[in-house]
């Protein structure tokens, strides 16, 4: 078991805290030959780097759980998310799970940027669940996910449990009482896509990046009892 005290950076590329591997493994150049040669395997797909700051950092390594504690922010990626408490399990395939926790009155916060459509994906809730072998990220109690596009406020979805997938960059939210919304509903403010379009080209010209990129598709709308305005 091991305690460590004080403000530290934990880069979980090399800690057994966390487990992420990055594979940089390079293939082998093929010289050039008479006889057809199988293809090649393709490269394994690079992982970002995850990162935690903490004010304390308790590991047990006989449950495999870590817990930080303290202005806790974890970093993967472009996402960054803060909290009060997050803590992380192991499992013996090496899939991570974290609960990210704060003090009453307070919200977790989960900031995701997608440099390539211009945009910042923000959300807030009273918990936040991470399963790392799907990379899925819930939102949980009083959830509020909103999308800027250059700045600009443009869907927000809410509910008591939004869940993002990293994976196939897809929303889902559900009702229930403790729902950010009146009567534990589901809701969804969603902007025209023409808007949505005219702004993502308009900061595409703005900064001189090319126009061949399509544009950036709005918030899905929920799946469970959305109330649309």
């Amino acid at each position: 078991m091991i305690r460590i005290s004080k403000r530290h950076t934990l880069n979980m590329l090399s800690a057994i805290v966390i487990g992420t591997v990055i594979c940089m493994s390079a293939l082998p150049i093929a010289h050039a030959q008479s006889k057809a040669t199988p293809a090649a395997p393709a490269a394994p797909v690079e992982q970002p780097s995850t990162q935690i700051l903490s004010d304390t950092l308790h590991y047990d390594d006989i449950k495999r759980e870590s817990t930080f504690t303290g202005n806790v922010v974890m970093t993967r990626g472009l996402m960054t998310m803060n909290s009060d408490t997050l803590i992380l399990k192991e499992e013996s395939d090496g899939a991570q799970f974290g609960t990210a926790t704060v003090a009453p009155g307070k919200r977790v916060f989960i900031r995701q940027e997608r440099p390539e459509t211009f945009e910042v994906l923000e959300g807030v809730g009273q918990r936040a669940e991470y399963n790392g072998r799907d990379e899925i990220f819930d939102l949980i109690g009083q959830a509020i996910v909103t999308r800027f596009i250059c700045g600009q406020q443009f869907d927000t979805v809410s509910g008591e449990r939004v869940r993002y997938s990293q994976k196939t960059d897809t929303y889902e939210a559900f009702s229930g009482p403790n729902s950010a919304n009146t009567g534990g509903r589901v809701r969804s403010v969603a902007q025209p896509r023409a808007r949505t379009d005219a702004a993502v080209a308009a900061c595409r010209a703005k900064q001189g990046a090319p126009t061949s990129k399509a544009p950036a598709a709005p918030l899905p709308v929920p799946r469970a009892n959305p109330t649309q305005n």
